[in-house]
């Protein structure tokens, strides 16, 4: 069983991994800021306060963790205006995972980050720029900055994003001449990511995950 810190763990897909960590038997170390408000329980959880902005918080979250999983967000609200959450909080991440010697990085970023935003059909490609073009600009920084890293990375980008039980029917497309978008739980993006903490078959790969 692996020790798994997870960035943005208090809500979204960084929760649901929570969720499905501790069900497969990890120990979960829950980093948020908001992280004593987290409403899960076990022997193998613990509720880690801090800011992924914060070198001193990072560093202290990283002792002792065999994988990390970045699943940061920013409000709505937020979007509107510039953004940097993402690449900020990576280029501090990733020197700070390679000075402790932990490898394994699980990056979630979202359809349309990086060569995939290719992919986006013309009729979404205005929407997506008006609503969505600042952060995932941003999230291409994030990409760029885990790519030239040294370490087993994945880059997990998820389409349209739901609540709900995890299907266990969804597709990790790899090939971009497949790479499109759909709809998909964030319990099984959460089920994707803890599969491969346990095998690691896409290291070094951007894959997209749809229904």
């Amino acid at each position: 069983m692996a020790h798994i810190l997870i960035l943005g763990a208090s809500k979204g897909v960084g929760l649901e991994t929570a969720k499905a960590a501790l069900a497969a038997g990890h120990r979960v170390r829950a980093f948020a800021r908001s992280a004593s408000g987290i409403d899960l329980s076990g022997d193998e959880l613990e509720r880690f306060t801090g800011d992924a902005l914060d070198a001193g918080d990072v560093a202290r979250a990283l002792d002792g963790v065999d994988v990390v999983v970045q699943a940061l967000g920013v409000p709505v609200r937020d979007l509107l205006g510039p953004v940097r959450l993402f690449s900020d909080a990576t280029n501090l991440l990733v020197p700070a995972m390679e000075r402790a010697g932990v490898a394994r990085l699980i990056a979630v970023t979202g359809f349309g980050a990086g060569d995939s935003r290719d992919a986006i059909g013309l009729l979404q490609r205005l929407p997506f720029r008006l609503m969505l073009g600042r952060a995932y600009d941003d999230k291409d920084a994030q990409e760029m900055r885990i790519r030239r890293s040294g370490l087993a990375w994945t880059l997990v980008r998820p389409g349209i994003l739901t609540s709900g039980a995890a299907t266990g029917r969804y597709q990790a497309l790899t090939e971009p001449s497949t790479w499109h978008n759909g709809r998909i739980p964030r319990a099984d993006v959460a089920a994707y990511i803890v599969g491969q903490i346990a095998e690691p078959s896409h290291a070094g790969r951007a894959v997209v995950l749809v229904r």
